[in-house]
C-alpha cells in the first residue's frame, strides 16, 4: 500500500518574510526549486510551473495564500499527463511557516499519492522519488534562505 503523504520540515535561520518570499516568488523559486526557472501566479487559482533541466516542467494550481504563514498548490506528479492539474494526476503541496526565535519553523505536506489515477507501482515511483526529492529540496530551500539576500 502507498502511503498517502510526504511530511518535511525544518528550522531556517531567517524570518518568516524572508522564507515566504523564497517560497512564492517565481525568480527564487525556480533557484532553489527548480533548476530552470518558475512561474507562479500568487491567487487562489493562479498558475504555477517549474522546470528542470533533466525533468521538464510541471504544471501546478494555487489553491492556498496566507502570507506569509500559509502556501499550497497542487501540482500534476503524474509526468505522461504534463497537463493542467487535477484530481487524479496531481498531488497537494502544503508549506507552513512559523516564527521560531530568530528563525522560521518551515513544514512542507505533500499529499495524495494513493489517490492518483495509475497502478500501485506506479504511484509508489511518484511517492518515493518525492520523497527523496523533498529530502534534498528542503535542505536547499534553507540553505538558499540562509545566504540570499531578499
Amino acid at each position: 500500500m502507498v502511503p498517502e503523504q510526504i511530511e518535511r520540515e525544518t528550522v531556517i535561520a531567517a524570518p518568516v518574510e524572508r522564507v515566504w518570499t523564497l517560497l512564492t516568488e517565481a525568480e527564487h523559486l525556480g533557484r532553489w526549486f527548480g533548476d530552470a526557472g518558475a512561474e507562479v501566479e500568487l491567487r487562489p487559482g493562479g498558475a504555477l510551473s517549474l522546470t528542470w533541466e533533466q525533468y521538464g516542467t510541471v504544471h501546478g494550481r494555487v489553491v492556498d495564500v496566507e502570507a506569509p504563514r500559509r502556501f499550497s498548490y497542487r501540482w500534476a506528479v503524474l509526468r505522461e499527463s504534463q497537463s493542467e492539474p487535477v484530481e487524479g494526476n496531481s498531488t497537494l503541496v502544503e508549506f507552513t511557516l512559523e516564527a521560531e526565535g530568530d528563525g522560521t519553523r518551515l513544514r512542507v505536506v505533500e499529499s495524495g499519492f494513493a489517490s492518483l489515477d495509475a497502478e500501485a507501482a506506479q504511484q509508489s515511483e511518484r511517492y518515493e522519488d518525492n520523497r527523496r526529492g523533498w529530502g534534498i529540496k528542503v535542505g536547499d530551500l534553507r540553505d538558499y534562505a540562509e545566504r540570499v539576500a531578499v
